[in-house]
């Protein structure tokens, strides 16, 4: 059986809500994608800031074990 030939005005019609549909499920994977990367920026956060503290340990570390190494020299 042949289709029924479709009139120009439902095929704009047809099309606008195919991009409207189309749109909707952009705009929910924005959505998701936006959350998860707020969730990764916090995360990334958090952990550089334990890597800082770390770090700050071992420079402390070294200048505190340079000087007294320094100090043992002079006395």
């Amino acid at each position: 059986m042949a289709a029924a030939k479709k009139s120009s005005t439902q095929m704009a019609l047809d099309a606008l809500d195919k991009i409207a549909r189309h749109e909707k499920e952009c705009g929910e994977r924005w959505a998701e994608a936006a959350a998860e990367m707020k969730l990764l920026g916090e995360i990334v956060r958090n952990h550089s800031a334990r890597w800082e503290r770390l770090a700050w340990l071992v420079v402390t570390t070294v200048v505190v074990a340079a000087l007294g190494t320094l100090a043992r020299g002079w006395l």
